[in-house]
């Protein structure tokens, strides 16, 4: 199977006098998870809803695994799995008769209905609520359900629009898990979000958009060393804590390294003092320490400061 693929070519949408998207250029490929940011109104939704031919856009192309999604509309959204804005799910229902229902109306065969609700219901870690009504549902709950609604045809891309929104903490990181459970599955997630933290936390890449048009596309190392400026920094998780004498007799002197200090006994924060090849070498030089590195991520702070330097008139 090739590698699932989203495209915008041209695509503009105007509304009367207003633009909401303007000639956007950006084609996703691979599997990974990409951030789609911008302030309210850039156009996040508008591409979404492009994508998923909810509207249509007024030039331009938009194909998913090189299908035109408005005129091989079947083809282009066969192997795509949505949930755009706020989904609802009647609340008289269970999940399971909510998705048997869903599976209906997307043809799924009768005979593979029981196994495939099964199977998204345990994805999302709802089984103990599998038959249980919806109505009594936290909104985390619902959206979890909704999310499982997407994952019924196993969709390769994933389409989601802010998943977190309107959620509280517990919520958010319930379906934040979720999102990284699925690109352990050769998926291909494409989600907007205003949560920068975030994004920081379970993107591979990012896209960001403003009055409609692109402004960087790159993976998130590399937008907070073009865009955050001064010192870079990572967070680094390990595997088992750490002592507080390493950090000031190995960590704090790596060359590189501007401060280091622990968030907690297994996540570090270090600044470090340039780019991409600073950033690299100190990777390097942690990994010799046998500390049981697991993780290394630009901080969210530094992708917040990209953000404030790209998208600066519309705040």
């Amino acid at each position: 199977m090739t590698n699932p693929s989203i495209e915008a070519v041209n695509l503009s949408k105007t509304y009367g006098s207003f633009t909401a998207l303007s000639n956007l250029n950006l084609k996703i490929e691979g599997s990974k998870c990409v951030g789609f940011l911008g302030p309210n109104g850039a156009g996040k939704t508008t591409t979404l809803k492009i994508f998923t031919d909810l509207i249509r856009q007024s030039s331009g192309e938009a194909l998913i695994n090189g299908n035109n999604v408005h005129t091989h509309k079947k083809a282009a959204l066969a192997n795509v799995g949505t949930v755009i804005e706020t989904p609802e799910i009647y609340p008289s229902l269970t999940p399971t008769e909510a998705l048997g229902m869903i599976s209906a109306i997307r043809g799924i065969p009768h005979s593979e209905r029981k196994k495939k609700i099964e199977d998204v219901i345990v994805e999302v870690g709802m089984q103990e609520w599998a038959n249980k009504r919806v109505g009594k549902f936290s909104k985390g709950m619902k959206q979890r359900i909704c999310i499982a609604s997407a994952l019924l045809s196993d969709p390769t891309i994933v389409l989601l629009d802010e998943p977190t929104t309107g959620l509280d903490p517990r919520g958010m990181s319930e379906v934040r898990d979720i999102v990284k459970s699925l690109k352990k599955k050769d998926r291909l997630i494409f989600m907007s979000s205003h949560i920068l933290s975030e994004v920081a936390d379970v993107c591979d890449e990012v896209a960001m958009i403003d009055h409609g048009k692109l402004l960087v596309y790159d993976t998130l190392p590399n937008v907070t060393a073009k865009f955050a400026g001064g010192a870079n920094i990572v967070e680094v998780e390990l595997i088992r804590p750490i002592d507080s004498s390493i950090m000031e007799k190995n960590i704090a002197v790596i060359q590189g390294v501007v401060s280091a200090e622990k968030k907690d006994d297994k996540n570090l924060r270090i600044k470090c003092s340039g780019g991409l090849d600073i950033q690299e070498k100190v990777l390097s030089d942690l990994v010799r320490l046998n500390i049981g590195v697991v993780s290394y991520k630009p901080a969210s702070s530094a992708l917040e400061e990209s953000y404030l330097n790209l998208i600066k008139d519309t705040l």
